[in-house]
């Protein structure tokens, strides 16, 4: 009998079937050892609706000529002069709490707060008169250094118990003006502007203050303020927070697979009680719902769509964003829709999912387990699969447009 031969992709594949995740995929085969198999799928499906369903509300305030509006538009993957963007100015634009939801992900919103000590927002019924209680966290902004009102208002925050973060913004106007000095030395520059911040806010504690530049998010300590929110923030606010971040970076994109790898584990055990569908050429079953509502959601998240591709071509100059859809040479390379996921599932041999049943036996005891479970392996490849192939395009993409670094 010859030996099943394995390409690049599937070797690699069955590596991380036994390295990656396994202890996220014992945890969630628990449940189908406590319930029947059916029981166990729909209590991990109302796990993942409740996950892609939740509601985050992000608060940014700060005072006028800050940069809030800017950073508002970076969260949510635009340019200022972008369709749809909160429009910025050196004079304070927002004159009432004003909601902006990710274009890709409206369940996430980002309001733009008017600034505190404002005269339709005095200082001591801020909280109250922005309707403090609908956001998850607050971003208190900054380009110079924190004044009286948002030390007061951060103690305010911190008697509700809720979340709040200090970021000093324009950290790249501060380095182009010091950069012109002989003795210019820019990680004492982010230090000595970092300690003054930290100095001027002992009042409050001893916070995190994190230095950004909204026009260059994979600078600086963007990455070090994502790492905070993951976390502190409960389970399914992270979901929505991590999916919604624009793709900036390769750290950004490392950041979003090891999400999704947790979330293969959820989506093949939910589906694996309910296996209906033949792959093409097999006698193999599996959801082709599932796997196109994953799948889809990785594409978006991951930026490849075309209108993602426009925006970020509109940041990088000297580049059409047709020239970044053309590194893009996966299976998905046009969309995740029902013709290309059905092409999709004829690529696996059989073969390579019967032996990869076998080395997912080593990480997860599929003989304690109910029948219906026996479709977990399949889906956990094919997800994984197909993570991996957006990667690839997501990575060539970011490398065209030369945001490849960490």
């Amino acid at each position: 009998m010859s030996a099943t031969v394995f390409t690049d992709a599937e070797s690699d594949l069955c590596v991380d079937y036994q390295l990656e995740g396994a202890a996220e995929g014992q945890k969630i085969a628990k449940e189908f050892t406590k319930f029947s198999a059916e029981e166990a799928a729909s209590r991990i499906k109302k796990n993942i609706y409740s996950l892609e369903h939740v509601t985050l509300n992000i608060a940014v305030t700060g005072n006028a000529g800050a940069g809030k509006s800017t950073f508002v538009n970076a969260l949510r993957g635009l340019t200022n002069d972008d369709e749809g963007a909160a429009k910025a100015g050196v004079v304070e634009t927002t004159r009432i709490p004003a909601p902006y939801p990710h274009p890709t992900m409206p369940n996430v919103i980002i309001w733009d707060l008017p600034g505190i000590g404002t005269p339709n927002f005095k200082a001591k019924t801020y909280l109250s008169d922005v309707k403090f209680e609908r956001y998850d966290f607050f971003i208190i902004l900054t380009s110079e250094r924190f004044k009286e009102n948002d030390i007061n208002l951060a103690k305010a925050i911190k008697k509700k118990k809720l979340l709040y973060y200090f970021i000093r913004s324009k950290i790249d106007n501060d380095i182009t003006a010091e950069g012109r000095r002989k003795d210019f030395n820019q990680e004492r520059l982010l230090s000595q502007i970092r300690e003054d911040c930290q100095k001027n806010l002992k009042s409050v504690g001893d916070p995190k203050v994190f230095l950004i530049s909204s026009f260059s998010l994979q600078d600086y300590d963007f990455n070090n303020l994502m790492d905070t929110l993951e976390k502190e923030l409960p389970d399914a606010k992270r979901h929505a927070l991590i999916q919604s971040l624009p793709v900036y970076s390769i750290e950004a994109l490392q950041r979003k697979k090891k999400h999704f790898q947790r979330m293969i584990w959820l989506t093949a055990f939910g589906s694996g009680a309910i296996a209906l569908v033949p792959i093409p050429g097999m006698t193999l079953v599996c959801d082709y719902g599932i796997v196109t509502s994953f799948l889809g959601d990785v594409f978006k998240s991951f930026g490849l769509e075309d209108t993602s591709l426009q925006k970020l071509a509109k940041r990088v100059e000297g580049i059409d964003w047709m020239d970044l859809k053309a590194e893009m040479k996966s299976t998905f390379k046009d969309g995740v829709t029902s013709t290309v996921v059905a092409s999709f599932f004829k690529t696996p041999s059989m073969a390579a999912i019967m032996t990869l049943k076998g080395l997912m036996s080593a990480v997860i005891p599929f003989a304690q387990l109910p029948a219906g479970a026996v479709s977990v392996p399949i889906m956990h490849y094919l997800l994984n699969r197909g993570l991996k192939e957006m990667e690839g395009d997501a990575k060539a993409v970011l490398e065209k447009a030369q945001l490849h670094h960490v």
